[in-house]
């Protein structure tokens, strides 16, 4: 039941990103041009398609809502709804969550929807494609094998703390 569980709170926490996404380039991609590189996030303020107030605005609405929402909704999940009490328990069900969500993002997000639609293509950067370069995807992958399972230990270790 558990890893039922935990495959649908790793899709909802999918649906987050992707809503967030969705919703962030409602408008255009400009508008969170923050993932680019620096050079397109310049070209794009230089072209006046949007203002670096504007462009920091929207990432701290990214991080805030988006970023916030998800690890809430995680937490949630997995000591509220799972009910997992301990470290090791917390942990793997956190890592699993996020394991799919950093899957999600890195193939679907990354890959298909930024690299291989025109969905956030940038008018007038055409040429500094593509945005994500190989460096930066091998950084988001570093991220997704290192980073998750290092977050996923701070969270359940500060429940732990919590719970106890």
């Amino acid at each position: 039941m558990t890893l039922g569980l935990i495959l649908i709170e790793g899709l909802v926490v999918c649906f987050i990103v992707l809503l967030c996404c969705v919703i962030g380039i409602a408008n255009g991609p400009e508008g969170m041009a923050f993932f680019y590189e620096k050079e397109v996030q310049e070209k794009v303020v230089t072209s006046g398609l949007i203002t670096k107030e504007a462009l920091d605005r929207n990432l701290k609405r990214f991080k805030f809502i988006g970023m916030v929402i998800m690890f809430a909704f995680i937490l949630l999940a997995v000591y509220g709804l799972n009910g997992a009490r301990g470290f090791l328990e917390g942990f793997w069900q956190i890592l699993a969550v996020l394991m799919i969500e950093g899957i999600f993002d890195r193939i679907f997000i990354d890959w298909y929807w930024v690299c291989c639609t025109k969905a956030w293509i940038i008018q007038g950067t055409e040429d500094m494609q593509p945005y994500i370069s190989r460096k930066v995807f091998v950084k988001k992958w570093v991220m997704t094998l290192i980073g998750f399972p290092a977050i996923s230990a701070l969270l359940s270790g500060v429940m732990c703390l919590f719970l106890k």
